[in-house]
């Protein structure tokens, strides 16, 4: 059997395939830590703070942000942000704050070791020696500590539907409680603009949107037969516009 040493970076990047950055990412880690590569200390550093990232945009209040303000902030700051968003200190539990407390401690500690080990981010000494399998797989399980712990928090919190970069498919009880009552009709004005209104309950709600773009985002094999049958006409209106 071989151990999985980083399960909750794996499972984290598994719930974010949208998220291609951090994919990549997951994937330079993954085949820097099958080869012995130091390099993958500089990318379990990455994924936490790309996933700090991820979930201060899910979560971040746009009247009162708590994303770091910094152009470059320090590694320790996206972690903490992330922490705030997630309101983590605000329970009342001193063993869990003391939990809080060691993950800090933690970041701070692969945030060191990245700086002084990690040979992507920052040039190094060609002729230092390599670090061992142990040093390798310390870092490693420490950023996956630190994912795993922020992952679960984030799917304990409530989703902010309007600014989530889930994926629609994500949300299908929610879809569900719109497409049972609402109804949806097809408009044009008097200059040619399309509209779809969209009724639920009492509330109406109206999108400018083109046939062609509907086609083209969701049946593209549709869009190129349409495409084909308006390009017939427009050739059927020219020749009649020559023969008049």
């Amino acid at each position: 059997m071989t151990l999985d040493w980083y399960p909750g970076i794996r499972e984290c990047c598994a719930y974010w395939t949208n998220a291609a950055m951090l994919q990549q990412t997951f994937a330079a880690l993954e085949t820097a830590f099958e080869q012995s590569n130091d390099a993958c200390i500089d990318c379990s550093k990455c994924i936490v703070e790309v996933v700090c990232r991820i979930i201060i945009d899910e979560l971040d209040d746009p009247s009162n942000p708590l994303k770091p303000e910094e152009e470059s902030p320090a590694f320790g700051k996206w972690v903490s942000s992330a922490v705030r968003v997630l309101r983590l200190g605000d329970i009342r539990d001193l063993a869990f704050q003391k939990l809080i407390s060691q993950h800090h401690k933690l970041t701070e500690t692969l945030g060191t070791m990245r700086n002084g080990a990690g040979p992507v981010s920052h040039g190094k000494d060609a002729f230092i020696e390599r670090l061992s399998n142990y040093h390798r797989r310390a870092a490693v399980l420490s950023a996956d500590a630190i994912v795993a712990f922020l992952h679960a928090a984030y799917l304990d919190a409530e989703v902010k539907l309007g600014q989530t970069r889930l994926p629609y498919e994500r949300f299908k009880s929610s879809h569900a409680s719109i497409d049972r009552f609402a109804d949806m009709s097809l408009t044009r004005d008097v200059d040619g603009q399309h509209y779809i209104t969209i009724a639920v309950g009492d509330d109406t709600y109206q999108l400018a949107i083109d046939p062609s773009q509907l086609l083209f985002q969701f049946d593209r094999a549709a869009y190129v037969e349409a495409l084909r049958q308006g390009r017939e006409y427009d050739a059927l209106d020219a020749a009649e516009g020559e023969t008049q």
